[in-house]
């Protein structure tokens, strides 16, 4: 199956609030990679990946 969403998540003892990690999920995963991700209090956003812009891009678009 192929990536179609971008599970953004960061580790707050580990990275600054605004640094984004991204997993990339097929339809099949998305909810178990999430729920693995929101019980530890890591997700951030999920986001089809045909929508996805990181923040590092939106950042040298400015």
């Amino acid at each position: 199956m192929d990536a179609v969403w971008v599970l953004a998540w960061n580790n707050p003892k580990l990275h600054t609030p605004e640094r984004r990690k991204t997993w990339l999920a097929c339809e099949k995963h998305r909810e178990h990679l999430s729920q693995f991700l929101g019980v530890r209090g890591f997700l951030k956003d999920v986001v089809p990946l045909t929508d996805w812009e990181s923040p590092e891009t939106a950042r040298d678009r400015s």
